[in-house]
């Protein structure tokens, strides 16, 4: 056997040690490097460009008002609390709670993500510093970067990534340790994303199924009672964290227990949007870069699904039939599934590329077993059609096709659409003029990013008012408007995906004739649809 050979000192006994026991060395660290680099080179890039006062900004204001000792949920409608503690604590760390900063603990969160998934892929892809295998992994590198968007929801990326990984991990080794380990991770899951729990959760329902089907002989795997016993009790062990803090922080169980309430009351985890099927797509005689971008979307919906579907079958043929099956398959098809409901909950780009991960790793594993003829031609034709797709969506590349703007926010000089520009210069406008010195005011329904922006509390509540609400929400939401006494108040009036019954007004009634009953309205606002309300009035 090849050996390497290390002298200790001149005329002293060497010690030996095989080359197969450094795995570090031959996959893991070219691993490490290709992600470092690839989310640096995108950090570089894009990291100062664009800016978005909607999702980033609810986003930045949580992992603030944690920094200044707020809880998530309870303080202020937010996700789920661990993507806040986790921005939070690198924020801290780096002592700035600006949005580079907020952009730098995302990125990170990303790098495990990504360097998860390219781990996946190099089992069936040996790199051993061989150029074939690492040209593969790069390719493998570039499609997954590619996908990697919005960056505000980078947490949901490497999570669905994650999760492969987990089921992978216990498909491999069905041993009862890996049960619970497998559960402990969906539980510390669930913690970022409870959605992402329930994905990961049914996915390992699948797993545990199919790997319930002719057993393996192997004395440690448990039978399918006993698995899902001990995956349930690392569920709860990785839950332990937010089950803590239901205990011993005052008013986050309620405020935890009825945002579960809510999604029954609206029956919707998001605001829903038509599939775009690719025959929906009108095609002149010579297509368009968009109209070809849109087939290309609408055979990703119908992808996403399909993958999962056939796979399934697909695997439980070779079960019966006891093939073998790669492990990563065998979760990505199971994942699919779940992640497929959420890209259909809203079908927009955004909500598939958070969902097409299981997807892109389930064709990249398989992909890399199969014969050069098979696994080049498909392997850049799936990197092509991705970069097809989703280069146009990156801010970095729209700095790049058209005219973007110098600005200054929280210290950091970035680069962002003239629009934003306009709407930073109107609110730091407003708030000079009617709330200086970080008094308070009100940017509702959108535009929670109009807060950390201005380093101010928002009175409300629903930083993100985008369901209806109750009139009991409401009247509070009132009484902390009435407390905060805001110098301004700017409404986005806008029917959000053109439905009339999604506009502030006809969602939230009482609080918008609360508004405009008490503040006069500002007549000269540069847009028609910000409307800007300023002073409480003089009878009140």
């Amino acid at each position: 056997m090849l050996r390497l050979t290390h002298t200790a000192m001149p005329g002293k006994l060497q010690k030996t040690l095989p080359i197969k026991n450094l795995p570090l060395i031959h996959q893991i660290l070219p691993v490490f490097v290709l992600t470092a680099f690839a989310v640096l080179a995108s950090f570089l890039w894009q990291g100062h460009k664009g800016f978005n006062l909607w999702d980033e900004g609810y986003l930045w204001y949580g992992a603030q008002r944690v920094l200044l000792g707020e809880v998530p949920l309870r303080d202020f409608v937010s996700y789920d609390p661990g993507r806040y503690y986790w921005s939070a604590a690198l924020m801290s760390l780096w002592g700035d709670s600006g949005i580079m900063a907020l952009r730098g603990a995302v990125a990170v969160f990303q790098a495990i993500g990504l360097f998860t998934g390219l781990l996946l892929i190099a089992q069936k892809s040996p790199l051993r510093f061989k150029f074939p295998g690492f040209l593969y992994l790069l390719l493998s590198a570039i499609t997954l970067m590619v996908w990697m968007y919005p960056r505000h929801k980078l947490f949901d990326i490497s999570l669905s990534i994650l999760l492969v990984g987990v089921l992978s991990f216990l498909v491999q080794h069905p041993a009862r340790l890996r049960y619970f380990v497998c559960g402990l991770c969906i539980g510390l899951v669930a913690i970022f994303g409870r959605n992402h729990g329930v994905y990961g959760a049914v996915g390992s329902a699948g797993v545990m199924g199919w790997l319930a089907i002719k057993p393996d002989s192997r004395k440690d795997q448990p039978g399918f009672g006993e698995g899902l016993l001990l995956w349930a009790a690392g569920v709860v062990a990785g839950f332990t964290p937010l089950l803590a803090m239901m205990l011993l922080v005052p008013g986050f169980a309620s405020a935890f227990w009825e945002s579960i309430r809510f999604l029954f009351e609206v029956k919707a985890t998001n605001l829903p949007l038509p599939v775009p099927w690719p025959w929906k797509v009108s095609l002149d005689s010579i297509p368009s870069e968009e109209a070809i971008r849109g087939v290309l979307i609408g055979v990703l919906f119908i992808g996403i699904l399909s993958f999962s579907l056939v796979g399934i079958a697909w695997i439980l043929f070779q079960k019966f039939y006891n093939k073998a099956v790669s492990p990563v398959l065998v979760a990505s098809v199971f994942l699919g599934l779940p992640y497929a409901h959420y890209a259909y909950s809203r079908a927009d780009v955004g909500h598939l590329a958070q969902s097409i991960f299981p997807l892109l790793i389930g064709c990249l594993v398989l992909l890399a077993a199969q014969p050069a003829k098979i696994k080049w031609p498909f392997a850049v034709a799936l990197c092509t059609m991705s970069l097809w797709v989703m280069h146009a969506f990156h801010p970095g590349w729209q700095c790049h096709a058209s005219q973007c703007k110098a600005i200054e926010i929280s210290g950091n000089h970035l680069m962002v659409s003239p629009e934003v520009e306009s709407d930073v210069r109107l609110l730091r406008k407003l708030a000079k003029e009617y709330a200086p010195d970080g008094g308070s005011f009100v940017v509702t329904p959108f535009w929670p990013g109009a807060y950390p922006l201005l380093n101010t509390k928002s009175p409300m509540w629903g930083i993100y008012a985008l369901f209806p609400r109750n009139e009991d929400f409401q009247q509070e939401e009132i009484k902390r408007i009435a407390a905060a006494s805001p110098g301004f108040v700017l409404i986005y009036d806008l029917p959000l995906d053109g439905r009339e019954e999604l506009r502030f007004r006809n969602t939230h009634p009482l609080i918008y004739r609360y508004i405009i009953e008490h503040f006069d309205r500002v007549f000269d606002s540069p847009n028609p649809v910000y409307q800007i309300y300023t002073g409480k009035k003089l009878a009140e």
